[in-house]
């Protein structure tokens, strides 16, 4: 049933399955078995790649002049809108491919490029498509409040979104089309306030989805606090959060998304990562994979962690699989080798694992076989032997 059945030490793993048959088995020895990785937030469905605002950005265009250039998230929302959902799920499945090879077996795939109900729900599709079709865990999250269309105000997308965008997707959930786990919304200074994001937050959490939404990146919005009052799942980014709301969100069990790759890009403080596992609260991992941070790699992402966040690559580890898992609600099923839980493992051709972040990007030689569902999903040709 795709279930890890034991765990355990050799011998005993032995004696208990002499009598059993397998179809294939994989030789570890100095190898290491880890859980499959988890990356708790990317933007992966999207046309239109944004290479030149790079260039932009490295000669000193901030994130917001870019944006208010007509570049930034509405570039990608011209073009998203204008693609098939067919050359959408093309693009997609070759991204989830290349996030598969680096090691991840869970991937939060969020909406957000459409900004009206037409084109969310074409990118919802895709993503549903792909959690039928292939071989990866996917929590989908719509996240129509990414930004606010042009020609619209903060309050009038927050109206359409509560009053059209949210009872069809509870329709379309009640008759099988589309099942979505998360509700997301960018609550920042000049995109959607406080009391905005309160108004799409609740009504999200009234239609039976979680709560897991960008706060505190670029400004402090006391996004935090609003979070962990209203029982939010996960929040992402937390560059600007404040001490009152790194407690908050540790009474609340609210997980914090942290994001290492979109800081280093943008050149922004870097999220208190040490004073947040101080004060107990639950951090998890992401790659934060969209046309701005183009990183496919949750290697990649530990290995900044503890360099520029200060993270131990325990506390990494442990956040790019148990509590990225916990961050989608899917704890109990994904995230640790654990009797019971769902069998996706990464085996690495090295006797310590530390080796993962240790070779900052070097994951490609390193990893040796993908399995999800206890079925190999990839196997690198390259490793060969130790």
């Amino acid at each position: 049933d795709g279930c890890i059945k034991a765990v355990g030490q050799a011998d005993a793993i032995r004696s208990q399955f002499s009598g059993a048959t397998f179809e294939r088995v994989i030789d570890c020895s100095g190898k290491c078995v880890l859980p499959g990785l988890v990356d708790a937030h990317t933007h992966p469905v999207w046309a239109g790649d944004r290479v030149h605002e790079f260039a932009m950005k490295l000669a000193g265009a901030s994130y917001m002049e870019i944006h208010q250039a007509g570049g930034g998230i509405h570039f990608t929302v011209e073009h998203t809108r204008q693609a098939t959902e067919e050359e959408l799920f093309n693009t997609f499945k070759h991204r989830l491919e290349r996030m598969r090879r680096a090691g991840s077996t869970l991937v939060e795939c969020k909406s957000g490029y459409g900004l009206n109900l037409e084109t969310e729900l074409k990118m919802l599709r895709v993503i549903e498509r792909a959690k039928q079709s292939m071989d990866i865990g996917i929590s989908s999250t719509y996240c129509g409040a990414h930004s606010v269309p042009k020609g619209k105000t903060a309050t009038e997308a927050a109206d359409d979104i509560i009053n059209n965008h949210l009872p069809k997707l509870k329709e379309l959930k009640l008759s099988g089309e589309i099942d979505v786990d998360n509700i997301d919304v960018f609550c920042e200074k000049g995109v959607f306030d406080l009391e905005t994001t309160r108004r799409i937050l609740q009504a999200g959490k009234d239609t039976g989805l979680q709560m897991n939404f960008h706060g505190d990146e670029l400004h402090p919005m006391k996004a935090a606090e609003l979070g962990a009052e209203l029982g939010a799942r996960a929040i992402s980014h937390l560059e600007e959060v404040s001490e009152e709301g790194i407690r908050a969100m540790a009474r609340a069990n609210c997980a914090a998304v942290l994001l290492p790759t979109t800081a280093y890009m943008l050149r922004l403080k870097q999220p208190q990562a040490r004073k947040m596992l101080e004060e107990g609260v639950i951090v998890a991992l992401g790659s934060d994979f969209n046309p701005n941070a183009y990183c496919f790699s949750m290697p990649m992402v530990m290995h900044l962690a503890c360099v520029n966040m200060k993270m131990s690559m325990n506390e990494a580890l442990a956040a790019a699989t148990i509590n990225a898992a916990y961050a989608l609600g899917k704890s109990d099923t994904h995230g640790s080798i654990e009797t019971g839980k769902q069998g996706d493992l990464v085996i690495i051709n090295s006797p310590r694992w530390e080796h993962l972040i240790y070779q900052f990007g070097g994951h490609e030689a390193l990893i040796d076989y993908v399995i999800v569902k206890g079925k190999v999903v990839y196997q690198n040709e390259r490793c060969g032997t130790i």
